[in-house]
């Protein structure tokens, strides 16, 4: 990574969660009673920009949203958070939302989401950041939005020196042009299996589906795998990090972008990736402890507490 740079710029989407608590999901044309429900600010890249911020990494956001009720609430999360926010506001679009299914006993979830205006951000939104992007340490990005302005923004973070990371979430199909523009590929065991077609049931599976991302050009694999932890697939060194337990499971819907954002921040403030691996492992076992999504990330200080305790 270049001198003169500092931080985290991420491209992403923000849509509020909808988080809906029950014993299971219901049958089509049936109502059941749920056990909770709570509304909070969401998106893969937001979420994402507040758990990089808490552990004490310098932010930018760039997104597209509403102006409504729920844009209202993504510039109020991100002021208080800290973050900047370069953002467009759409009069054509509302803000995205997402329905959460949480299971009340597992913490297990499932997902629809509508990116909603972040969806419609072209490149020539990232064009409009691109100083933001030029000037972090670390992009990052995922496919809430198109595909086409996830690949022109990595292509201008790896221009500029950037060291670049790209979470393929949700799971869509990913063209060949982006791999190597990645210095490290993010995905969860159901991405790792849409990106290259294989089944991912043990940790030798992982490691020929990190195979096969390297192999397509991306600079290092890093497939999540749950309570497992996380597989740090690079050419000539393949390492487990194993998960970091911080209490039960409460709810895993945020895991995933509490891993990407405490990677990133510890990337960016200068830790090996290895060392960045571990504390993102950190950063989403406490996440999954409580629940939602950014309001379950956790700060610098209790990631350090656990580290020292694990």
């Amino acid at each position: 990574m270049s001198a003169g740079k500092e931080g985290v710029a991420i491209l992403g989407v923000f849509v509020a969660d909808l988080a809906f608590r029950a014993g299971r999901l219901p049958a089509m044309g049936e109502t059941i009673f749920g056990s909770g429900f709570k509304m909070g600010p969401g998106g893969k890249g937001s979420n994402q920009a507040v758990a990089a911020a808490r552990v004490g990494a310098k932010v930018t956001f760039v997104t597209k949203i509403g102006r409504d009720a729920f844009g209202d609430i993504a510039l109020a999360t991100w002021k208080g958070e800290g973050i900047a926010a370069q953002v467009a506001r759409s009069d054509a679009e509302a803000t995205g939302g997402a329905f959460i299914y949480v299971n009340d006993q597992t913490g297990e979830n499932a997902i629809i989401v509508y990116p909603g205006a972040g969806g419609a951000l072209t490149p020539a939104d990232v064009d409009a950041a691109a100083s933001a992007i030029r000037g972090a340490r670390v992009f990052v990005t995922q496919l809430e939005q198109p595909a086409a302005t996830a690949r022109h923004a990595l292509a201008a973070a790896r221009a500029a020196g950037t060291a670049t990371v790209f979470n393929p979430a949700p799971a869509a199909p990913v063209e060949a042009a982006i791999y190597p523009l990645c210095d490290f590929v993010v995905p969860n065991e159901t991405e790792a299996a849409a990106l290259t077609g294989l089944r991912l049931d043990s940790l030798d599976d992982a490691r020929r589906a990190g195979d096969a991302l390297l192999a397509k050009g991306a600079g290092t694999a890093l497939i999540t795998l749950g309570d497992k932890g996380a597989l740090f697939h690079a050419r000539g060194r393949s390492e487990l990090v194993p998960a970091v337990k911080a209490g039960p499971v409460v709810e895993t819907t945020g895991a995933g972008d509490a891993f990407v954002g405490g990677f990133a921040a510890a990337l960016a403030r200068g830790d090996e990736p290895l060392a960045a691996t571990r504390f993102g492992c950190a950063v989403a076992g406490i996440s999954v402890t409580r629940a939602g999504t950014a309001p379950s990330m956790p700060t610098l200080a209790e990631v350090a507490a656990l580290m020292s305790r694990a």
